[in-house]
């Protein structure tokens, strides 16, 4: 008999992660490996717990989901992470999908297909609402064969970045951008990445010679 599948919960609200918990521990094959109500209560005790999906809301209090979704991937690198979330925009889509989340449903879902996406994402699969492929689709769609002159960053990667060439802190991007200054962190550390770059100033200075500065 095959070991069940051990699922760890992130989800503030209380109705929805306690409704989650009990269509999982009812389910075959399924367990609740754990509970958590943001994601720093998660990331400070997930590694003990042995999950073998971790099911995640974005709109998390505090941390961001997509900085959590970030920090599980290095935490827990052979874990499937599931977006369980109301947030179908692109950008949303597009930063939690590169943070490594394997999968990303809109909490409209049913509960059957929910229970059938967790089967997937744990058999290696990226399941996704039909909204959200859609989406999916179209970004690349659009980014697969850029244009020459375009940049290999996001919509959001490059406001930060222009707003670092404007010599704005972190602490200021963040405000600017109405987002949390490890959001910022993150972002730098993708523009880094992308650009096989290690400071500020090569950033900066990369991307200006490739015309991306307004």
């Amino acid at each position: 008999m095959r070991d069940p599948i051990r699922i760890a919960i992130i989800e503030d609200q209380r109705n929805t992660r306690e409704g989650l918990a009990a269509l999982i521990g009812g389910s075959p094959g399924m367990e609740v490996a754990a509970q958590y109500r943001s994601g720093e209560e998660a990331l400070g005790d997930i590694k003990t717990r042995r999950p073998g999906v971790v099911l995640t809301d974005l709109g998390l209090p505090g941390m961001s989901g997509t900085e959590v979704v970030a920090h599980l991937r290095e935490l827990l690198p052979g874990t499937p992470i599931l977006v369980l979330t109301v947030h179908g925009e692109d950008q949303h889509v597009f930063d939690a999908l590169c943070a490594g989340a394997c999968g990303y449903l809109l909490k409209d879902i049913e509960p059957a297909r929910l229970l059938a996406a967790i089967q997937e994402v744990h058999s290696g699969g990226a399941p996704m609402s039909p909204e959200i492929a859609r989406r999916v689709v179209a970004m690349f769609q659009k980014f697969a064969s850029p244009k020459s002159g375009e940049s290999g960053l996001s919509a959001r990667e490059l406001e930060v970045v222009n707003l670092l060439a404007d010599g704005d802190s972190y602490k200021a991007c963040a405000d600017r951008l109405g987002v949390s200054i490890d959001t910022v962190r993150f972002h730098v550390r993708r523009i880094y990445e992308r650009l096989h770059v290690h400071s500020r100033s090569a950033a900066v200075s990369k991307a200006m010679r490739r015309g991306w500065i307004r």
